[in-house]
């Protein structure tokens, strides 16, 4: 009866976080698949239970039917970075995360070795000293005005979960995905909320356990600057307005 347990609470959190068996297995260092563990032909190790415990904050004990409480308390959740690389000087440096390497960041999170074939140098302005500070490019349109695609952020590296102001912007690394939103903590909720500016992309919720790091914005690098003002699009805007009025009246 014990045993029955472990293994419907363990298929469960795969299915809940939404892996195949081959996912779930790679994340947690198990070959090949978890399919072995799920029917009880191989027994639950302490190592698949750690990295339950460290990736997914699973409780042990919820885990073996001892308790009923299914995660550890998170409130105090560290979201520091896994890796911070340093220069000869052994200043941080600020590594530079394009979006196509964004694609495997979540994966390679705590690899040093991928770290290295990222650029990084050190912005040499007051600004950016005394804390850890990452790039990140963003990817499609959630955050526009104020982002636009191929946009760069420059982002500070955060504690903890605590530390977020429904005011600002975050790079936040999930399991499975690195991206730019504004966080929200409702009261008498242990969720976090997740909100767009572009308001065609609704809001969502996620557990605290599946964010692996925090990152505040602080600035941001743009291109392809133009002179267009917003009174100016205001105004072409207007003007097409018309034009299409104009049209509909013939």
């Amino acid at each position: 009866m014990e045993n029955e347990i472990i293994l419907k609470r363990f298929t469960d959190i795969r299915r809940e976080l939404g892996y195949t068996q081959t996912e779930f297995a790679k994340l947690l260092g198990v070959k090949n698949t978890t399919a072995d563990i799920e029917r009880g032909r191989t027994k639950l190790s302490g190592k698949v239970v750690s990295e339950l415990l460290r990736q997914f904050k699973i409780n042990p004990l919820w885990l073996f039917g001892e308790s009923d409480q299914k995660h550890l308390d998170t409130s105090k959740t560290s979201v520091i970075p896994k890796v911070v690389t340093v220069d000869n000087s052994e200043n941080d440096n600020m590594v530079m995360v394009n979006s196509k390497a964004a694609a495997g960041y979540p994966q390679n999170i705590s690899d040093t070795s991928w770290y290295r074939q990222l650029p990084a140098f050190d912005m040499p302005i007051p600004e950016f000293r005394n804390a850890t500070y990452r790039g990140f490019q963003v990817e499609g349109d959630s955050m526009l005005p104020n982002l636009r695609p191929n946009d760069w952020v420059l982002a500070r590296a955060i504690e903890h979960i605590d530390h977020v102001s429904p005011n600002k912007m975050y790079v936040v690394v999930l399991q499975d995905s690195v991206m730019v939103k504004k966080i929200e903590r409702k009261p008498n909720s242990n969720n976090i909320t997740l909100i767009s500016l572009n308001e065609t992309y609704p809001p969502y919720e996620i557990k605290p356990y599946q964010i692996q790091e925090i990152w505040e914005v602080s600035s941001k690098l743009t291109f392809n600057v133009d002179a267009t003002t917003e009174t100016g699009l205001l105004k072409q805007l207007q003007e097409s307005m018309e034009e299409l009025k104009r049209q509909i009246a013939k």
